[in-house]
């Protein structure tokens, strides 16, 4: 799946059948951060960690954030939270 096709499923009503970390970024992008964050938290992986990251970021939550992107082995995003959503999308649809 493309990124352009990722996005494409967020006007549908389930979220497409894609890694559990994608789903997670679908549901954030759909306004259920709490559903996101649920299905983040548990994926033990440089990936989760840097989802979990992002989220708590959006949350504004910066040290927990912190901990979080130091565990990814990512650098603190400051861009805009859009343009991370799609970076990461873009990164784990590469590994899909």
């Amino acid at each position: 799946m493309t990124l352009a096709e990722f996005n494409a499923t967020l006007s549908d009503t389930h979220a497409p059948r894609v890694a559990l970390l994608l789903q997670a970024l679908w549901h954030d992008a759909r306004g259920d951060w709490n559903e996101a964050h649920r299905l983040a938290q548990d994926v033990e992986t440089s990936d989760g960690a840097w989802v979990h990251a992002y989220l708590h970021r959006k949350e504004g939550d910066a040290g927990n954030a912190a901990y979080w992107y130091e565990r990814a082995r990512q650098p603190a995003a400051t861009d805009a939270l859009d343009a991370e959503w799609q970076r990461i999308a873009a990164a784990l649809l590469t590994r899909a």
